[in-house]
């Protein structure tokens, strides 16, 4: 059975094809029936032998073993060859049928017995895995308590609008993606981002407008369907129907990503489909075996059944899938969206991860870090100064000190009038009728004037040489100091780096569009191995393409502006995914937290289910290889079958423990 038939399969566990009996019996009818083949495997067996039964009702228990471990065998045998397939039910049927005809009748029904009892738990241990995934989607409550025309109503989560307001009170289960309009509470997102701290929410200032930009609102004002609230009530407004939230697209991600074959799967779709019909011609050759050497045609046929149960590769059929599905489920719970096989497994063979620096390794929006002044001027008042005149510029500059300044000191007495924004250089306003100018070394660079002083221009060259962007100020024509300003690391990011390392990224490097200094300022800090600096969106992209080809090299992001340099690498990997379609649709990997602390997470369960893959396939490949040889030399039906559906077992188990890791 190919690796995407298996996959089929196990999603249609119900077995439509058997009719009545799945109608009767529901999910457990193959299971039910290979437990009657057991029962009648073991009275058609043991009662003639302890002469509780006569031999002839005995043969028809046999009989009838044949029938309920065959049923479902056959029926999907027959099912693919009228597509032209043979393969593993297929042979089988033969092996049984074989054994039938040469009177082997019990040893044909354990063989169908064991088969039918195998790919019934196989299947069941596959549910798990699936129910894993599906129980996300019960994450979500299926009714929701909304005030509509100054009434509360309890309606189904199904029937809300956008634009509705949502109650939800303590320790309940928030039933859409939204934001805060009311209350205050700690909510655990860590259902659909992962994130193992519950989240301060509070309301938006305002409604109105956060409802025209639901994207952009703020991580403090925005809550997702399924995650759980904490001792206060909110009160929400929707901004996407149930089946557009973020929980409800992870989980139709999720549902896809078991169709996508890893190269494992790919490559063990294509052995299969030599494999088989190898299997088949050997068996045949073993069937005349009498011509050659001395021995009945009995034994010789014999001997090619037990060929065809040694040789048939079910467990190298589930091998992969069972670890990939899994895996998936298991990253998922985890806050991790991996949408397949192939960047799971891929992911797990990488050494080199590549970071963008604004957003990602970076918290994305400029800090004052840096207070200079000069003369008898202090620090406080140097920024007080600052503030004043910068609270009537927007730009993000601007906004950093005058946060710095809220921060640190409260509120000022100080106005500033007569604010001018000078184009490209910065600002300038009066305070106390003296004239103010902030702004980079050109604005204070004129015709009429002596180069700025030795001291300022030191300063100003010593803090831009780490990485700071500098703001000089002046008030009148006294220099009272410098501000040095930059994107700050995230306070995650070095012990996400330290982590990355102790599990085998051996190269970790930033590609940015910032200078070349500030991005060896932030890599030296949070520890990465290079940084890459005054790189274009084309110029990321080659970057990305270059490593890919060296080895390859996951690329992780906030999956907007740099969506052309993930999807060119080897695995591309999006953090803040929650709140990002964008972020979503473009990533291989995504991390639904806007943080990168589960990124060590991905890359640990990517490793382990790499190892798990290649156990299975050793597993798997080793017991055929054993088994050919041993019934070729006498090996018989029974202990084929047993060692055969045993290692089916212990491949489907050991994958299924990737639905307990932790990380180390």
């Amino acid at each position: 059975m190919t690796d995407e038939q298996h996959s089929k399969h196990l999603e249609n566990s119900d077995h439509s094809h058997g009719g009545l009996i799945d109608r009767l019996l529901g999910g457990r009818a193959e299971m039910v029936f290979a437990g009657l083949c057991g029962a009648a495997l073991l009275a058609g067996w043991l009662g003639p032998k302890i002469n509780l039964l006569p031999a002839s009702i005995g043969f028809w228990f046999l009989v009838a073993a044949y029938f309920f471990g065959g049923y479902f065998t056959i029926l999907e045998a027959f099912e693919k060859i009228r597509n032209r397939k043979f393969e593993i039910d297929f042979l089988m049927i033969v092996a049984a049928g074989g054994a039938a005809w040469l009177g082997a009748w019990a040893e044909g029904a354990f063989l169908l017995f064991l088969f039918s009892i195998g790919h019934a738990l196989e299947n069941y241990a596959m549910a798990r895995a699936r129910n894993a995934i599906s129980a996300l989607s019960d994450l979500a409550p299926e009714e929701a308590v909304v005030r509509r025309d100054g009434e509360e109503l309890r309606l189904p989560v199904a029937e809300l609008v956008i634009g509705d307001i949502v109650i939800i009170r303590s320790n309940e289960r928030l039933p859409a993606d939204g934001f805060v309009v009311k209350g205050a509470s700690s909510v655990n997102q860590a259902p659909i981002t992962g994130e193992s701290v519950p989240v301060d929410k509070r309301p938006v200032d305002n409604a109105a407008a956060a409802a025209k930009a639901a994207d952009k609102v703020k991580s403090e004002h925005r809550v997702f369907a399924g995650s759980i609230n904490g001792s206060g009530s909110l009160e929400v407004q929707v901004t996407r129907l149930a089946s557009e939230t973020t929980l409800a697209r992870v989980v139709e991600m999720v549902n896809d990503a078991e169709t996508r074959q890893s190269p494992t799967q790919s490559f063990t779709n294509k052995f299969e489909r030599i494999f088989v019909p190898v299997v088949i011609l050997l068996a045949i050759a073993t069937g005349f075996s009498w011509l050659v050497i001395d021995e009945p045609v009995s034994d010789s046929i014999y001997r090619a059944m037990a060929v065809l149960v040694a040789a048939s590769p079910c467990a190298l059929a589930i091998a992969t899938p069972s670890a990939v599905l899994s895996g998936i489920a298991r990253a998922a719970r985890g806050g991790v969206l991996i949408k397949g096989g192939a960047p799971l497994e891929m992911l797990g063979k990488l050494d080199s991860i590549a970071f963008d620096k604004t957003g990602t390794l970076t918290i994305g929006e400029p800090e004052l870090v840096e207070t200079v002044p000069f003369g008898e001027i202090g620090a406080d008042e140097l920024i007080a100064i600052s503030a004043a005149v910068e609270v009537h510029s927007d730009h993000p500059l601007a906004q950093a000190i005058v946060r710095a300044a809220e921060k640190r000191l409260g509120s000022s007495d100080l106005i500033a009038t007569d604010f001018q924004s000078i184009t490209g250089k910065g600002v300038s306003a009066k305070i106390n009728g003296e004239n103010v100018f902030i702004g980079k070394a050109g604005l204070f660079l004129k015709d009429d004037q002596d180069a700025l002083p030795e001291e300022v221009a030191q300063k100003v060259t010593e803090m831009s040489s780490r990485g700071r962007s500098t703001m000089i100020v002046r008030r009148g024509g006294e220099f009272l100091g410098v501000l040095g300003l930059m994107d700050t690391p995230r306070a995650s990011a070095s012990e996400v780096i330290n982590k990355l390392r102790s599990i085998g990224i051996t190269r970790m490097m930033m590609i940015s569009g910032d200078n070349q200094k500030v991005a060896d300022a932030i890599a030296v800090e949070v520890g990465l191995d290079e940084a890459f600096g005054d790189l274009m969106p084309d110029d990321k992209v080659e970057k990305i393409t270059q490593l890919s080809d060296q080895g390859g090299v996951a690329m992780v992001g906030d999956g907007v502006n740099d969506a052309p340099a993930m999807a060119n690498a080897t695995v591309g990997i999006a953090m803040g995914a929650a709140g990002s379609d964008v972020a979503l649709e473009t990533a291989d990997i995504a991390l639904m937290a806007d943080d990168l602390a589960t990124l060590p997470f991905a890359v640990g369960l990517s490793r382990s289910t790499s190892s798990i893959i290649r156990q299975n396939l050793w597993i798997s490949l080793g017991v055929v290889a054993v088994l050919i040889p041993a019934t070729l030399f006498g090996l018989g039906i029974g202990p084929a079958v047993v060692m055969h559906e045993g290692s089916t077992l212990v491949v489907v188990i050991n994958a299924l423990r990737l639905l307990g890791y932790k990380e180390s």
